[in-house]
């Protein structure tokens, strides 16, 4: 049990993901969690106002159940089959978060100071995931894909626009990181 319990070496679940992704290349899908906010808009009837959203969405039901399983897996994963145990991170990195305000890096899997529903009630917190969530969206209509369809399925299918937007990806985390969250926080 402690094995399960326990976040896996890159050596068992990087093989899995390339094992779940040469499933779904051999049966002609494709993974990534943006494609199904279409999906959404389009069962929503977002199609009649907008071509975008016109299509089949019942194609895209399968993509739907992934969205259902990472929501019901993740729920499991954390409160069953979690120990509770620290995220190891750089001592360097513990030190720069805890200079710009965060009190226990590694400590939960999001940070309480961003995340907690305590916060989410300050007009700063409001501004900061609503703005993110608005910016996050624009980048992956723009990108034409999320991290993961992107950095999983575009790069294991040797996509070169899949690797030019990874590589923005890794850009603007680094800028984020060291540049505007100190300003933020």
């Amino acid at each position: 049990m402690n094995y399960i319990l326990n976040p896996w070496p890159w050596y068992i679940s990087g093989p899995l993901i390339a094992l779940v992704m040469a499933l779904l290349l051999y049966f002609g899908k494709t993974f990534g969690m943006s494609s199904n906010l279409r999906t959404m808009c389009t069962i929503a009837g977002a199609g009649k106002f907008v071509d975008f959203f016109n299509f089949s969405w019942r194609d895209q039901i399968w993509n739907l159940t992934v969205v259902f399983g990472s929501i019901v897996g993740g729920y499991i994963a954390v409160n069953f089959l979690s120990n509770d145990a620290r995220t190891d991170l750089n001592p360097t990195t513990i030190t720069e978060l805890q200079n710009i305000g965060f009190n226990n890096p590694g400590k939960t899997l999001v940070p309480n100071e961003i995340f907690d529903l305590d916060v989410l009630v300050s007009p700063k917190a409001l501004i900061i995931i609503v703005l993110g969530g608005l910016l996050v969206g624009f980048g992956t209509r723009y990108a034409n894909g999320c991290t993961s369809g992107h950095a999983i399925t575009g790069l294991s299918s040797l996509q070169k626009p899949s690797l030019i937007a990874v590589i923005g990806f890794f850009i603007g985390g680094l800028i984020m990181v060291n540049f505007i969250l100190p300003l933020i926080f």
